[in-house]
């Protein structure tokens, strides 16, 4: 045999000990894949720089597609992943009552947004005005935020027959559970033009009759009717007040807060009262008596759930994965050159 030979075999065998190596390792990946699931499988890290009210929460495992099916989303909490995170995320309410700072320290890697996020109106946001040219990113409620973080939605609900009589074990005409009562906000006003009207049974610290999370809905469910009124009258504010307490307490939320446009976008048709549909508190006392004691237009109010469900969004982490889902189809170097106008243009 000749040295050529020899040497042809040589790299033959070679050949076939890599291509042996390489298929086993393959293989091994196709048969473990989480054991190979390493963060270069991540398209968008986003970085939680502090938690919402100390809020903190577990990150461990795949969190955003454990829980809520984004695929390709790292949520981290660690500020050593500063320099790697294509998101950073601050929570205003920190902010602007001095408990955290921004990093302006440190070097921000080219093609980082921050984000700011908050889910209070802007009467509750403070002054914005020293975050001029900082953020890149608004993650609110509002439906023209970059991530639009709702408080509740619907859903598409499987067929159902027959809806159980909304009348059953109805004990007041109207509730409200209220712990921040204050005497210029306009919910407190229609309030008191309304209980010289109708009886209001109020729970909460205010009326000094706390419910506990065990209670609340249990209590509600024994109303005709909740004042789902909001603290503040902004463009696309609408809380839990609306999507848990009335809609989940099963009854019929009168509602006082953005206009009623904004309801109609995002509530089930027929499903609430709202307040300025009234030419006075009076009127508006007037229907809800009438229409407790019509069982069938009372029940009408119910059959938005013959086709839909609600979610409650409460989860700090959902509200973090759904940037990825909106990440590649923001611009890259959006800036908010004026913060302040953007929130009180609510």
């Amino acid at each position: 045999m000749d040295v050529r030979s020899i040497k042809n075999q040589i790299l033959y065998c070679t050949l076939f000990v890599l291509l042996l190596l390489f298929y086993c390792g393959w293989m091994k990946r196709a048969e473990f894949p989480i054991f190979y699931y390493s963060n270069s499988t991540w398209n968008v890290t986003i970085l939680i720089w502090y938690w919402p009210f100390g809020d903190t929460l577990s990150l461990t495992g795949d969190v955003c597609w454990d829980l809520y099916k984004i695929p390709s989303c790292r949520l981290v909490d660690q500020h050593s992943s500063f320099p790697s995170a294509d998101v950073v995320v601050f929570h205003n309410r920190e902010l602007i009552e001095g408990s955290q700072k921004l990093p302006t320290d440190l070097p921000r890697p080219q093609g980082q947004r921050w984000a700011w996020m908050s889910l209070e109106s802007p009467a509750h946001n403070g002054n914005l005005q020293k975050f001029a040219n900082i953020f890149n990113m608004t993650i609110s409620y509002r439906r023209d935020a970059d991530v639009t973080t709702p408080y509740g939605q619907l859903l598409p609900a499987e067929p159902e027959g027959n809806l159980e009589d909304s009348h059953m074990n109805k004990t007041s005409l109207v509730c409200w559970v209220v712990s921040n009562y204050m005497n210029h906000h306009k919910r407190t006003q229609v309030y008191n033009e309304l209980k010289a009207i109708v009886p209001v049974d109020v729970y909460g610290r205010w009326s000094q009759k706390p419910l506990s999370s065990d209670d609340l809905l249990p209590t509600i469910s024994r109303c005709y009717f909740y004042l789902a009124f909001e603290n503040s009258v902004a463009k696309d504010y609408i809380t839990e007040k609306l999507w848990y307490n009335a809609y989940k307490g099963g009854a019929v939320p009168i509602v006082l807060g953005p206009p009623i446009s904004d309801y109609n976008v995002v509530a089930p048709n027929h499903s609430f009262i709202h307040v300025d549909e009234f030419a006075s508190v009076q009127k508006l006392g007037e229907y809800l008596q009438r229409l407790a004691e019509d069982r069938k237009q009372y029940e009408e109010y119910f059959n938005w759930k013959k086709h839909w469900k609600v979610k409650v969004h409460g989860d700090w982490r959902e509200y973090m994965c759904k940037i990825c889902l909106q990440y590649n189809n923001l611009p890259q170097h959006k800036v908010y050159s004026d913060l302040e106008a953007w929130d009180k243009n609510a």
